[in-house]
């Protein structure tokens, strides 16, 4: 959701880009990724970063998607004094989505085949009992149609000096964005682990490509989502859960009153549960090197914190840098961690 607040409020709202143009800027930094994806480059940054960072973002990514779902939930609220506290645990769709979360915590523990689906469903019926949500009066309904939006990208005037630095934010964002969601939820599929992997190239090439159509369809970057987190922990291992998981998704565009009626209470639960496997990974961290040490807790800290993967990856990666720096590994400090430092400081005081 980063890159749409960006395009949104930054570039459209704030910058007063016709949206066309910001389309464009989007078509570009796609096609920038996709002959990024052809070469070593984005396969050699994650061979070269350590395992224990790897291990680190996946933890990260755990607790940041633990984050949206209690604060989505209301368990945890902003405040002006502390910014963030306790929500009141005393309202009702808080305590459903408390009932949500422990009955999926149950059917996780018990190993129940779909616990997390049996979950959301089942909590969803007692907020249509208590009269929490309405079941709406009908179930179905025609989808709006994408052509005011799709297609209408402007290339062309997205090819000015002064989008360059804009460009670049989607390219890094996009890049960053992907490399630790594949380097964490790929960890926890045990997938990606050998040198050279024609999966992982695969899954780069399509994620460039998804974000070049993604413009043509008239919306921002489509990448990897962290949210494929459920997926991995509900066993999915290939190419077909996602396939599934895609033609599922036509349901709502003909169910959408049906789906607008189940309670969000009922369903960011399961983030909750997701984000607490994955911090699990910490504990296979090998803490002796304070490099790894401090480094893993800018990034475990600072996902959730600036809301951001990109954000975590990129301030870990600076940390492990000067603290290998500091102890005389200049070996150590090369590599995909001194590149990811380099860009980091460039976008964060240069850009």
């Amino acid at each position: 959701m980063g890159l749409n607040a960006y395009f949104s409020f930054v570039l459209v709202n704030a910058m007063k880009i016709p949206w066309e143009s910001a389309l464009g800027i989007v078509f570009i930094s796609g096609i920038l990724y996709i002959l990024i994806s052809i070469t070593p480059l984005r396969r050699w940054m994650i061979d070269t970063i350590p395992i224990d960072i790897k291990r680190a973002v996946s933890a990260g990514i755990g607790a940041f998607i633990a984050f949206i779902g209690l604060k989505e939930m209301g368990i945890i609220v902003g405040s002006e004094a502390t910014l963030v506290t306790l929500g009141n645990l005393k309202d009702p769709a808080i305590l459903l989505g408390l009932f949500g979360l422990v009955l999926g915590l149950i059917l996780s523990i018990k190993k129940y085949r779909g616990a997390l689906i049996i979950s959301i469903f089942i909590t969803a019926v007692v907020a249509w009992i208590f009269g929490l949500k309405e079941l709406p009066d009908t179930f179905f309904s025609m989808p709006a149609s994408i052509m005011p939006i799709a297609l209408h990208v402007d290339i062309a005037s997205a090819f000015s000096l002064a989008f360059i630095p804009l460009i670049v934010t989607f390219l890094v964002t996009d890049l960053f964005d992907t490399l630790g969601t594949l380097t964490g939820i790929g960890l926890r599929a045990k997938m990606f682990q050998e040198k050279r992997s024609p999966e992982l190239e695969k899954t780069i090439q399509a994620d460039g490509l998804a974000t070049a159509v993604s413009a043509l369809a008239g919306v921002t970057s489509t990448t990897s989502f962290i949210e494929s987190a459920a997926g991995v922990e509900a066993g999915g291992r290939t190419g077909l859960t996602a396939v599934i998981a895609g033609l599922l998704f036509i349901l709502p565009l003909f169910m959408l009153p049906f789906f607008e009626a189940i309670h969000t209470n009922a369903i960011y639960p399961t983030l909750v549960i997701v984000g607490a496997l994955m911090f699990s990974e910490l504990k296979s961290i090998d803490y002796s090197d304070p490099a790894v040490m401090f480094s893993i807790f800018f990034i475990v800290m600072m996902m959730p914190l600036t809301c951001s993967i990109t954000n975590g990856l990129m301030l870990g990666a600076f940390v492990y840098v000067l603290v290998e720096l500091i102890q005389g590994n200049f070996k150590k400090a090369s590599g995909a961690m001194g590149l990811l430092s380099l860009i980091g400081v460039l976008i964060f005081f240069v850009f």
